[in-house]
């Protein structure tokens, strides 16, 4: 499987996350000599209050012409291959991929995406690695990861951080020479909390090379891997201070090295073709020349690996969504029950209209991200983690809601829909588990917010020297109190949406001010306050999704697409039932009763781990 790599920290007290490279609310900022470029996130906006639509509006153009003509010609090919010679049953039953099959990827050149052409890959745009994505999504999740750990993280590492004595060698190997690339990080002992990995590289006296050893755990095609990406502890010296300590690296090792070894595949619920093993380092001489960005570098670059192609799993579950909306839709119009088809009970309907709308948000999300990705953004990690949470989350919802209209044909192996459950459980806790991004989504945004507020705090010191800052908050506060919305997307959006926008724009408000009085309130502290955080987190993922779908269904009545009245309709609903959300989870932060809830949770949960299963007795026990 992908790598787990969120991060929740504890040292010496006092509370962090991390992740992205981000310490979120952390005493020792430093400041930095220039001032920052404004983010363009509009997430990271958002939680201030503030509007930046540049990210946003207008809804990325897909491709150009060219671009068209070159994803288009893969197209057919691959859903040949997915048709004609890839069996996923066979996979699934064999937990292996046949030699065959492998070749016939090679000679496709679906082992190289995103490898530039002149090192002998296909060179696509994130959006156009997200269309196979999808494609293949569709088709087989598991031969889709087999080969994706092997492009994506597996080989993001050299792209993103290889120098080009780095690429020249590798990169070539990895697209078309028919060696495969695994990212190994995760260890026994450490899981969310990946900058503590216990591995560890020590210079040699000559300072020719690192000396490997330690362990990496559920190593995606670890057992058949040449070329690794993989992290280990070094020891740094602070160039101010000369103190020693250690900083984690980032590593190229080749299975040709010697002491490089892996482990039995691991027997899982899914994605069984796709091999997962543990992946030994014991005494491997690494070249200095291999290591992949600057030693004591290698957390921002584990991070940006992952957060480089988090949109990807996305992408392939969009793909698998519609392949279960598919089997649905023409299960619903066929099946006949009480004499009428299913297709005209209400509840089903509901089902359909959901299952739609989930499917239409998650692949606005992951076209927007990657779109913001080939238009050059370095802002979008915030938005990238949201899409990874949703699409996953939807891609689970989707599934399970498919099979439930199908009844028991949906519990049967003959329609897919049993495997792509399994293989697809998975998703919610690779590439950081949803859990943890919520915590990343929640704390980076409030960091950010935090900044702000305590610029204004600096500006009201001196009033008359700050009058821009301090009028401009004023009103902004002002007009919240009144009840009035400080922010307009109106100008944004089709007509038809005008009233979308504004419960979106109403979302965004309540949600910057309850931000703002949650940092009065708690300060550094909110981090311990993780009930509260989990809400905000999902009322974040909530005004990003209306945004989105609010930027694309414009840009389909703007386009005239045959499909705008259908955009139009999806994104009227989600719109009316995501602001809702926001709602009752702001109403959670603030609400007493819910705060006294949260305490007994708590208790809840310490005294079911303390009996280490349920406190409760069963009703048929006597004294």
């Amino acid at each position: 499987m992908f790598q787990l790599t969120g991060q929740v920290l504890s040292r010496n007290g006092q509370q962090l996350v991390r992740y992205g490279a981000v310490r979120c609310l952390s005493t020792t900022a430093k400041l930095n000599s220039e001032p920052p470029k404004p983010n363009q996130s509009f997430m990271m906006n958002v939680f201030s209050g503030k509007v930046q639509t540049s990210q946003l509006f207008p809804y990325p153009d897909p491709l150009n012409a060219e671009q068209k003509e070159y994803i288009q010609a893969f197209i057919d090919p691959v859903n040949r291959f997915f048709n004609e010679t890839n069996n996923r049953t066979k996979n699934d039953e064999t937990s292996n991929v046949d030699e065959n099959t492998m070749n016939a990827a090679w000679e496709l050149g679906i082992m190289g995406t995103s490898i530039p052409e002149e090192y002998g890959g296909l060179g696509l745009t994130n959006m156009q690695a997200a269309r196979l994505g999808e494609i293949s999504g569709g088709s087989d999740l598991a031969f889709t990861i087999h080969i994706g750990a092997h492009q994506s993280i597996g080989t993001k590492g050299i792209l993103l951080y290889g120098t080009e004595a780095q690429k020249k060698k590798y990169l070539p190997q990895l697209s078309t020479g028919r060696v495969m690339g695994a990212f190994a990080l995760t260890e026994p002992s450490v899981g969310s909390d990946a900058a503590s990995v216990k591995t560890r590289a020590v210079l040699s006296p000559c300072g020719k090379y690192f000396i490997l050893n330690g362990s990496k755990l559920w190593c995606s095609g670890g057992g058949i891997a040449d070329i690794f990406t993989t992290f280990a502890q070094t020891e740094v010296v602070d160039p101010k201070t000369g103190q020693k300590k250690d900083k984690m690296t980032a590593f190229i090792v080749e299975r040709g090295f010697n002491g490089v070894s892996s482990g039995p595949p691991e027997k899982k619920m899914g994605l069984k073709c796709s091999v997962t093993t543990d992946v030994y380092f014991d005494d491997v001489k690494v070249p200095v020349e291999n290591v992949l960005g600057e030693v004591g570098n290698g957390f921002k670059v584990a991070v940006n690996i992952l957060n480089s192609g988090r949109f990807g799993l996305c992408a392939m579950l969009t793909g698998t969504m519609r392949a279960c909306i598919e089997k649905a839709a023409e299960h619903v119009s066929n099946r006949v029950q009480f004499k009428r088809k299913l297709m005209e009970f209400e509840n089903v309907q509901e089902k359909l209209a959901k299952m739609a709308m989930h499917h239409y948000v998650a692949q606005s999300l992951g076209f927007m991200v990657s779109g913001n990705m080939d238009a050059g953004s370095t802002d979008y990690h915030l938005e990238a983690a949201i899409t990874k949470v949703f699409g996953t989350e939807a891609g689970w919802y989707v599934c399970d809601e498919a099979i439930q209209l199908l009844g028991g044909n949906g519990y049967m192996q003959a329609p897919g829909l049993e495997q792509f459950l399994r293989d697809m459980r998975v998703f919610r806790i690779f590439e950081g588990a949803n859990d943890v991004l919520r915590l990343f989504i929640a704390l980076t945004g409030i960091q950010n917010a935090g900044k702000q507020l305590k610029g204004l705090q600096t500006a009201m010191k001196n009033p008359l020297m700050n009058l821009g800052t301090v009028f401009q908050e004023g009103t902004k506060r002002v007009s919240r109190k009144m009840g009035g919305s400080g922010t307009d997307l109106s100008p944004f959006v089709a007509d038809p949406l005008k009233d979308s926008a504004k419960m979106c724009a109403q979302s965004i408000d309540l949600f910057s001010q309850t931000i703002e009085s949650l940092l009065i309130k708690h300060g550094k502290d909110i981090v311990e306050r993780q009930f509260l955080l989990a809400r905000v987190a999902d009322a974040a993922i909530d005004i990003y999704t209306m945004a989105c779908v609010l930027s694309r269904a414009s840009r389909a009545v703007r386009k005239g697409l045959p499909s705008a009245e259908h955009e139009i309709l999806m994104t009227q609903t989600w719109c009316t039932e995501a602001n809702y959300r926001v709602e009752q989870n702001i109403q959670r932060i603030h609400s007493g009763v819910f705060l006294d809830n949260y305490k007994r949770m708590s208790l809840i949960a310490s005294n079911i781990c303390s009996h280490q299963g349920p406190a409760h007795t069963n009703p048929l026990e006597v004294d």
